[in-house]
């Protein structure tokens, strides 16, 4: 037996990594993913677009593409076989609550809930010159309404767009443009996920605990105060989003599974697991559940349509 021969049994790990970046719905352009130039990134610090969901549970994919046989002659014998559908899921589990992983177990609109909305703070703030994706400066007597630890959100106010709104991520599709009862000035806030926790505040503006996933603010974008999350039953808007899902291996091999295009396939839904049963207690942990359908794309290289890559980086040293 070769000396390395046991680097080339099946990877052993613990748990799967989960990475998500929007896609570009105007454009229906996803976040691209060469495993070649990129597999070997920081798992915790992931290259721009993408963001960490960190560890998922009970991650599982299924391939529901079918094939069919051409059959030709008498009697009928197989020609060749063609791809009938092409289709494939994946299923796991989040292991925190966050304003994203909410988000991508709903699947549908998912809202910010301001402050000002219920009487809890103040309105939007206009941003000053010299913002960056970390610090918003803004008049002393604006900053003084925020305060550290709080969730903002940052983007233009609501003048009757329509189509895809939301800075960097497409949160809703507006049909048509909202008039009337509907006008909200707020309304691309309430859908926005760019979103961050403040660190700081000084009579200067806000320093935020991390970047703004849309970078720096635009002209036109204000600040709105958050105090939670919520999403709905139902409606017409499909949130999509590339996934990438990452195995790390005990001996430094990695298999990666990149869905360039992936929507919910079904509606919010939620997990619950007793953590004292062996104690008889009735302590339970509540988990997200995200079940979503794969789409198709073009491969730029030979125009195939394909709905998922998978990709393998073996460990140095290892047998080929």
């Amino acid at each position: 037996m070769a000396a390395n021969s046991y680097l080339a049994a099946a990877p052993v790990l613990r748990r799967v990594r989960g990475f998500f970046a929007p896609v570009n719905r105007a454009g229906c352009v996803p976040v691209l993913f060469d495993p070649a130039e990129m597999g070997q990134f920081e798992l915790d610090a992931p290259p721009a677009p993408w963001v960490s969901l960190g560890w998922i549970k009970d991650f599982a994919r299924r391939a529901s593409s079918k094939t069919a046989a051409v059959q030709t002659g008498v009697p009928a014998t197989v020609l060749e076989q063609v791809r009938e559908t092409l289709d494939a899921q994946v299923s796991l589990r989040f292991l925190s609550w966050t304003k994203l992983t909410m988000a991508l177990a709903a699947g549908s609109q998912h809202m910010n809930l301001l402050a000002s909305a219920i009487g809890a703070g103040a309105g939007a703030v206009a941003i000053q010159s010299g913002a960056t994706a970390t610090l918003l400066p803004m008049l002393a007597t604006d900053a003084a309404k925020f305060a550290a630890g709080q969730i903002v959100a940052v983007d233009v106010d609501y003048s009757g767009q329509a189509g895809f709104v939301g800075s960097p991520v497409s949160g809703a599709y507006v049909k048509s443009a909202l008039a009337g009862t509907l006008t909200d000035v707020d309304y691309v806030r309430r859908v926005t996920f760019n979103v961050a926790r403040i660190a700081s505040v000084s009579t200067t503006g806000l320093t935020l605990a991390e970047a703004l996933p849309g970078g720096a603010p635009v002209a036109g974008m204000k600040v709105s105060a958050v105090v939670g999350f919520v999403d709905r039953e139902g409606g017409s808007f499909f949130q999509e989003w590339s996934g990438l899902f990452v195995m790390e291996g005990a001996q430094g091999e990695r298999i990666f599974f990149y869905y360039p295009r992936l929507q919910a396939l079904g509606s919010a839904a939620e997990t619950r697991s007793l953590l004292d049963a062996k104690r008889g207690g009735s302590l339970e942990r509540v988990l997200l559940t995200g079940d979503f359908r794969a789409l198709p794309v073009t491969d730029s290289l030979d125009g195939e349509r394909v709905v998922c890559y998978r990709s393998f980086l073996p460990a140095m040293s290892a047998l080929v």
